[in-house]
């Protein structure tokens, strides 16, 4: 559930000066709270400065229990962390998420000798949205959020290159194409590259790091607290201490970004997060012990369809032919994912979806399964495995078109698919750009912080693309295929 990305060019990452917005009417002012290192002899160390403890709201015990209202309060009331002390000779980067963008972060930052430790949530592996579910004994597999990526970036075609000589990576070599409802199937052509995970996308992630020596990994792990003090950055979960650091990225968004930067001191860098839109997506796996009774002739090979016309479901994919391609027997998984609107429709709390809700949710998606297929309601046969996920801060709605934003000031950067797209490729751009803008910041010294500011200020405008995301180079497919059935229509 990623997915074509915006031209951009360095011109992107101009810099702009670090300038909080003039009170008025319409803008809300910012303070400013500096904060000193006098001593910089032992990275890990700092000597203790006479400087008192910030005492802002940027040190309260931040409310999960609030409203949007009180926690947007918080966050434009907070006073702007400025850190004065040089940065240290070996710095360490903290980065907030393992998805493919925080990743990446940590691989590009490594490159420019700079080491940085990955906090994710994730129980089962990193990836984040790159989620991959493997049910015993059967096994059954499927890709439960993103289901393929393409290349357009050379940048991002080097580090794919690199995935396929390792034998991490494999193209996508089936069918796909545009399902009506009623059971009309339209096929892409063949000629965009299309590329899956060797055993699904978060194996993928997981060997993103396994031979890097300057990261740290930790997870499960969810950061609850950001506390500037002493020319760091000190992290903590529930009160535990995480460790400190030269600077923080962000590679994570919805609820629990808005959360943690609404008392951090970063009031530049949580006005632009609160700007993100976000969908929600309901994910249905399901395992059949027969194939599919997909429509007609040449139609019963297809791997993965774009659903048009049916409310409920916008994509269905067999993960086993995907995957699995060796296999001729056994259960065939699909994963089936919602449209935008059935999700919006249908929201509740991710962490604890009533049954009945799932019940729902499950009969909505497989009578709309039936209607793309063209099948008889209630004609599908029951499925011997399934399960629902909700995907509440799925994709991006609306991007700055920016690869990232970096707050010189307090040493914090944001990275993200959001800041170019919602694909897997501006991810991987994303996470590039603000690694190789920190290690410019470092290798500065932090003299002129100002003049590493970037995206503080940009204006976002809406996204357009799949409800499961965007796939650089599949729009000029699917030109290809609607000028083809057109002249099949004219001759």
């Amino acid at each position: 559930m990623y997915a074509s990305i915006p031209s951009f060019s360095s011109s992107s990452l101009v810099s702009r000066a670090l300038k909080p917005p003039k009170p008025s009417s319409h803008c809300l002012s910012f303070k400013t709270l500096t904060l000193t290192c006098t001593s910089q002899t032992k990275p890990k160390k700092r000597a203790t400065t006479n400087a008192p403890k910030p005492t802002s709201k940027s040190n309260r015990k931040p409310s999960y229990g609030t409203s949007r209202r009180s926690v947007l309060k918080k966050t434009f009331n907070q006073e702007q962390v400025m850190f004065s002390a040089p940065v240290s000779n070996d710095p360490v980067v903290a980065i907030i998420g393992g998805g493919m963008a925080g990743l990446i972060c940590a691989l590009n930052l490594e490159k420019r000798g700079v080491r940085s430790t990955v906090f994710d949530t994730g129980i089962h592996g990193l990836g984040g949205r790159m989620g991959t579910r493997i049910i015993d004994p059967w096994p059954l597999i499927f890709d439960h959020a993103a289901q393929f990526f393409t290349v357009n970036d050379s940048r991002f075609a080097e580090l794919v290159d690199c995935w396929l000589e390792k034998g991490l990576i494999q193209e996508w070599q089936g069918i796909i194409g545009e399902l009506d409802v009623g059971g009309l199937f339209s096929p892409f052509p063949s000629s965009l590259r299309r590329y899956v995970g060797v055993n699904g996308m978060r194996p993928l992630a997981d060997s993103l790091l396994s031979e890097t020596c300057m990261v740290n990994v930790v997870r499960p792990c969810w950061i609850s607290k950001l506390e500037p003090f002493n020319g760091m950055w000190h992290l903590s979960e529930n009160g535990k201490p995480c460790g400190e650091f030269d600077a923080i990225v962000i590679a994570h968004n919805g609820k629990c970004a808005n959360r943690l930067l609404a008392t951090s001191g970063l009031p530049l860098i949580a006005r632009q997060m609160k700007r993100l839109e976000l969908s929600s997506i309901w994910a249905l796996l399901a395992a059949f012990e027969d194939p599919l009774p997909l429509p007609g002739g040449a139609v019963t090979s297809f791997e993965g369809a774009f659903v048009k016309g049916v409310d409920s479901v916008s994509w269905m994919a067999n993960n086993t032919k995907k995957l699995l391609r060796s296999q001729s027997s056994g259960p065939h998984c699909w994963t089936f994912l919602s449209t935008a609107a059935y999700g919006k429709r249908n929201k509740v709390p991710q962490e604890n979806i009533p049954t009945a809700t799932a019940e729902k949710v499950k009969a909505g998606m497989l009578e709309g399964v039936e209607a793309a297929l063209g099948l008889s309601k209630g004609s599908l046969k029951k499925p011997l495995y399934t399960r629902v996920q909700l995907w509440g801060a799925a994709l991006p709605t609306n991007t700055p078109g920016i690869p990232c934003i970096f707050d010189p000031q307090g040493r914090a950067g944001i990275c993200g698919d959001w800041l170019l797209g919602s694909s897997i490729e501006s991810a991987a751009l994303s996470g590039m750009s603000l690694a190789n803008h920190i290690a410019d910041y470092f290798q500065s010294g932090g003299a002129h912080p100002e003049e590493f500011a970037v995206g503080l200020q940009n204006e976002f405008q809406p996204l357009e693309g799949h409800d499961v995301g965007q796939f650089p180079g599949l729009e000029s497919e699917k030109k290809q295929m609607n000028e083809a059935r057109a002249y099949q229509l004219a001759s």
